[in-house]
């Protein structure tokens, strides 16, 4: 993610039929484009971690290595890969083909989907720094108190926990900033450090606190959004 919040996108092609209309689909998507003629090139001078959409010309001899590096280089991060090839056929380690000749109602079909993926798992992804104390029941009726430090879509952050362990479940009651009103969670521990970090999925939520916090998470998904009339003509993306 660019320090603007626009998605970052590398393009590997020299073919300027491919180059043209992908730039300018791109650019209605406010996704920010990085350009490579050679996928050899972007082997050997840049690391694909920081990358969120890898658009990859298949006719370019590399492409395959690239493809199984960019997969390779962190399984933890999900990275969208289009590639572009002159057939239609099933390419391993990427997610859409955009088949040529390329036309601009295949490209901008194409990222619309490819666009919807990479926000949803960026949404999925995200952490929002909290630093708010609660009290917590633990599974034995124990009472604990800590601080949650982030939240997201799928999981909460805490610090100060003292006395449980992983595997352990922990309910409590969250005041969001600036939310209508305090959501109820029921937590798993996932892991602990030590100093008494801690990493928690969500268990339950009633349904009418989980809107809560979908609704409190979409409001800080601070991304650049696509040029209005692309956003409104070519994505539709529900939350989750």
């Amino acid at each position: 993610m660019t320090s603007d919040m626009a998605f970052e996108c590398l393009l590997i092609s020299r073919d300027p039929q491919v180059i043209c209309p992908v730039n300018r689909v791109l650019d209605d998507f406010s996704i920010s484009t990085v350009h490579f003629f050679s996928a050899s090139r972007v082997l050997t001078r840049l690391n694909p971690q920081c990358t969120d959409l890898f658009v990859v010309d298949y006719e370019d001899s590399s492409a395959p290595e690239l493809l199984r590096q960019i997969k390779e280089s962190n399984p933890s991060r999900k990275k969208t890969v289009v590639a572009v090839s002159s057939e239609s056929r099933v390419i391993p380690d990427v997610d859409f083909v955009l088949e040529k000749p390329i036309t601009n109602e295949s490209t901008r079909s194409t990222f619309r989907l490819a666009y919807t993926r990479m926000l949803r798992d960026y949404r999925r992804s995200a952490r929002y720094a909290l630093m708010i104390p609660v009290t917590a029941i633990a599974q034995d009726k124990r009472t604990i108190t800590l601080t949650v430090t982030n939240i997201g879509d799928g999981g909460i952050g805490m610090a100060g926990v003292v006395g449980i362990s992983a595997g352990d479940v922990l309910s409590f009651s969250l005041p969001l900033p600036n939310a209508k009103r305090t959501i109820r969670i029921d937590a798993k521990i996932i892991w602990i450090r030590e100093y008494g970090a801690a990493g928690c999925e969500f268990l339950r939520i009633p349904p009418v606190d989980l809107d809560i916090l979908h609704d409190w998470l979409k409001s800080r998904c601070q991304i650049k959004k696509p040029a209005m009339d692309t956003y409104r003509a070519y994505v539709a993306i529900p939350h989750g």
